[in-house]
């Protein structure tokens, strides 16, 4: 027969495993605000009936339960939808990026603008018809020379903006890669704490949680693979173990975590200054991690804030040669720049001053530079003696011959070949053009994937997330259970009482 207390045991177990779910309750309840946290669980499983197996086991009609115990806590959390919410977070890093940096770019060429790189060569041709009118009149060429010194002020000043950019963008991947080397330091370390707890049979649900918050950010930069080592010893089977976390390139994976090692990049030949030196690829070292290389070529297209930082900031063997949305726009300012000085000098050369003289270099460069946008200047002995504009095309004294002004004032509409056949302003406009395009895109397919990861978040959230009418349906739930198993015990109590101390010998 049974034991006479098999039923107190039974129900202190039930007391037991209902007190487990109320705490574990109570702990989604607290973290219900918390980031990354997922909801947990407590697995219940009946205890082993009875009598067991054996040869001596007595012999009872039935089998008769012993109650339940908890099996294990466990988070609630479905991989799938982490891979899928990691996947669309790294081409939301990329095109986030491309955004922004389009967008800082737009604000610094400002166009169309009464401001702007475009207004200021209107003006400029516009003083140039004025002087061709009255090139005797020494305010119309004064107003000619500093009309010219806006124009090459407005080049020097989308130049440098665009540079100082460039350089923020450089810092922000230098910055970003010491992060990424953060990340994988703390996941390793997370994976070791779990590799000590899991061949004890317990569950780190909340190192997990943390674990995973640490995958999402990662996966912002880089598009990642993920794999999962089991613990050994005791461990649970649903025991996630360690993780081991490879970067995705075209023709394969680099590993960067490995347990509780962790890999560490580098950026190949980029240093923290204001210079601007391409980048080339990265480096991923460490003790225990298999690493390797990360080039450019090998990355995944439109894939993680990392990439979409370098294609902004540019890419290559050198400066010289860098291919990159900065540099390109940098090299057409500059393409721009020399084709416009270039032809205005040889229209100005072939005129005369107002003093009969032959004309000379109206933009220059300081000595020892290439004319560039970012160097182009009007020369200072115009600035000291206006009369010095060739408006002539005279060979001698001719106040009154203008006709060396209207060449110039008509360089707005002529072709130049060093242009790829437009003239100056349209050359510009087509760059702007561009540059709206390329905006619109970026903002079009940022957006597109704002929305896909939201819809995987919020898919993630009706999983993971603590709902706090479940949390509390649940809390009755187990009170009740936890009540009733109590009071079960008071019956069982109030008859061992009956049985032990109520009832008398017989015959006395």
């Amino acid at each position: 027969m049974g034991s006479t207390f098999m039923g107190l045991e039974t129900s202190k177990r039930g007391l037991y495993t209902q007190q487990s779910a109320l705490y574990t309750t109570g702990h989604n309840i607290s973290n219900a605000n918390t980031l990354g946290y997922s909801r947990q669980r407590v697995n219940m499983e009946a205890t082993l009936g009875y009598p067991g197996t054996g040869l001596n086991a007595p012999k009872i009609p039935g089998h008769l339960g012993t109650g339940v115990q908890a099996q294990s806590v466990q988070r609630i959390r479905d991989q799938f939808i982490d891979r899928q919410y990691r996947q669309e977070s790294t081409k939301l890093g990329y095109w986030e990026s491309r955004s922004n940096a389009i967008s800082q770019m737009e604000d610094i060429m400002a166009e169309p603008s009464e401001f702007g790189l475009n207004a200021s060569m209107d003006l400029f041709w516009k003083s140039l018809q004025d002087l061709s009118t009255n090139p005797e009149n020494a305010a119309a060429r004064k107003v000619v020379v500093q009309q010219g010194i806006g124009v090459a002020e407005s080049f020097n000043y989308i130049h440098k903006q665009l540079s100082d950019i460039q350089g923020n963008i450089k810092n922000e991947i230098l910055t970003s890669t010491e992060d990424v080397n953060s990340i994988l330091k703390q996941i390793a370390s997370l994976n070791e704490q779990i590799q000590a707890i899991e061949p004890n049979g317990y569950m780190p649900n909340d190192l997990y949680d943390a674990r995973d918050v640490l995958l999402d950010k990662l996966s912002q930069n880089f598009p990642i693979d993920i794999e999962y080592t089991k613990s050994g010893g005791n461990a649970l089977a649903i025991a996630e173990g360690s993780v081991k976390v490879s970067i995705k390139t075209k023709t394969g994976s680099v590993e960067v975590v490995n347990g509780k090692s962790a890999g560490e990049l580098t950026p190949i030949g980029m240093t923290d200054n204001n210079k601007f030196e391409p980048f080339n690829g990265f480096t991923v070292t460490g003790n225990g991690v298999a690493g390797g290389s990360i080039n450019y070529d090998d990355m995944e297209v439109n894939k993680g804030k990392m990439l979409s930082l370098i294609d902004s900031y540019g890419h290559g063997a050198d400066a010289t040669n860098a291919v990159g949305y900065y540099p390109e726009m940098l090299a057409k300012l500059d393409q721009m720049a020399l084709a416009f000085a270039n032809k205005f000098n040889e229209i100005h050369i072939g005129g005369t001053d107002l003093n009969g003289a032959k004309g000379q270099d109206f933009f220059v460069t300081k000595p020892g530079t290439t004319l560039s946008a970012g160097t182009i200047s009007v020369d200072s002995i115009f600035s000291s003696d206006p009369s010095l504009v060739a408006a002539s095309s005279s060979t001698g004294k001719e106040e009154g011959n203008g006709k060396n002004a209207i060449l110039l004032a008509n360089m707005k509409s002529e072709i130049l070949g060093d242009l790829n056949n437009a003239t100056v302003q349209s050359f510009y406009q087509s760059m702007i053009g561009k540059l709206g395009v390329d905006g619109e895109q970026a903002n079009r397919l940022a957006y597109n994937s704002a929305t896909i990861k939201l819809t995987v978040e919020n898919n993630r959230a009706s999983v993971s997330s603590v709902s706090l009418d479940e949390e509390m349906t649940n809390m009755i739930t187990f009170q009740q259970a936890y009540n009733a198993s109590a009071r079960m015990i008071t019956v069982i109590d109030e008859t061992l009482d009956k049985i032990i101390n109520g009832m008398g010998r017989a015959g006395l």
